[in-house]
């Protein structure tokens, strides 16, 4: 079982934990109107950024940033997952100007979390996602980051650099783990 910190509190996660060439477990989540949205679909590239809640400062900028970047990002589907109800998702793309990215939540089911290994299982935050970037290609994962401190924004940077480059990445100078 993996585990990520609060403030510098460990925090220990429930499910799976992913790792690089795994099947991309096939997810259906809600929509900000209520419609769904697949993660692990095959025959796309997603960039899918787990997030505690956009109604955080942290989880807000990195969707702001995300929203931003997606056009670099060619041919990949971006989608922001958080345990937020599809209304105030709504009311935050809204509020905040995003337009570029799909936000998805998991509160019905969960599923999203336990099979991506990013539900976190204690502590204050206990019920939420950990922060997290998964890049899936062909419905396999491609690419993880399990951000160690949930209070810290994804390295957009090495993401950046995993996606220029096209090959696998995690551990050894890509931020993963």
């Amino acid at each position: 079982m993996d585990s990520v910190n609060f403030k510098g509190s460990p925090l220990k996660l429930k499910g799976t934990s992913l790792e690089l060439g795994h099947d991309a477990p096939k997810i259906v989540l809600k929509t900000k109107d209520l419609s769904t949205i697949e993660i692990g679909a095959a025959g796309k590239t997603q960039i899918v950024l787990s997030v505690p809640s956009l109604d955080t400062p942290v989880c807000a900028n990195e969707a702001r940033e995300f929203n931003k970047k997606v056009a670099s990002y060619q041919n990949a589907e971006v989608i922001v997952v958080s345990m937020d109800l599809p209304f105030a998702m709504g009311r935050f793309c809204t509020t905040e100007g995003i337009e570029n990215l799909s936000v998805a939540s998991d509160f019905v089911s969960k599923e999203f979390g336990e099979k991506y290994g990013v539900l976190i299982a204690e502590g204050a935050l206990e019920g939420l996602l950990a922060r997290a970037v998964f890049v899936i290609k062909e419905g396999k994962i491609v690419y993880k980051e399990l951000v160690d401190e949930i209070t810290q924004m994804p390295d957009i940077a090495k993401l950046d650099a995993f996606l220029a480059g096209g090959t696998s990445c995690c551990g050894g100078g890509c931020g993963c783990h």
